[in-house]
């Protein structure tokens, strides 16, 4: 293997809709939010780069709209930072002089607080994100992109995601895909593979 190529949300930064609502909404009033604007879905158009303005025209519910907007103001507290053990992952690779890159389904529009709340996706040499593209994983296309814009060769990649279903896509693609648990776990994954030595 000589590159890694990384998702970002729960893997190098923690993300968690609900923290966007703490103090400010109840628990039920979130669920019921959740549940009633079919939140994955709709989070899954944002990040294939539709704006928050046209996913607000789809609610009904004027409180939920208001909801909507929090969400969207607040999402810097969606984000309660780096995933535990992960930064030193990546400056461990680093150091190792392995690429390592990020693959990530995320809106363009909110995208801006990724490196604040976890500034080893800064480190990256680069990152493809979905909603600049207007690709989602797990669509085989997205991998073919990333693939050709960081010149990686897929049999030669480790590519990293807590979503079994985008690790098995990316698998499909030719990609040595690793199922993300936790940094101590990829960390045994990386040295099995020999791009990280073993201690």
């Amino acid at each position: 293997m000589t590159a890694v190529l990384f998702d970002l949300g729960n893997v190098l930064v923690r993300w968690d809709a609900r923290s966007a609502f703490a103090g400010s909404y109840s628990a039920a009033e979130v669920d019921a939010f959740l549940t009633a604007v079919d939140f994955p879905a709709l989070n899954l158009a944002q990040d294939a780069g539709r704006p928050w303005a046209e996913a607000r025209a789809t609610i009904a519910d004027p409180a939920h709209r208001v909801m909507l907007d929090h969400y969207v103001t607040h999402f810097d507290r969606a984000l309660p930072g780096p995933v535990p053990g992960s930064a030193e992952l990546v400056d461990a690779l680093i150091a190792a002089g392995v690429p390592v890159f990020g693959l990530t389904n995320w809106s363009a529009e909110t995208f801006h607080h990724a490196v604040p709340a976890a500034p080893a996706i800064g480190r990256l040499a680069d990152v493809l994100v979905s909603g600049r593209e207007g690709l989602v994983k797990p669509d085989p296309r997205i991998y073919r992109l990333a693939g050709e814009r960081f010149g990686l060769v897929p049999g030669e990649t480790v590519f990293v995601d807590d979503s079994a279903r985008n690790v098995e896509a990316a698998v499909a693609e030719g990609f040595d895909g690793v199922l993300f648990t936790d940094a101590r776990a990829l960390r045994v994954e990386l040295v099995a593979r020999g791009v990280l030595p073993g201690r």
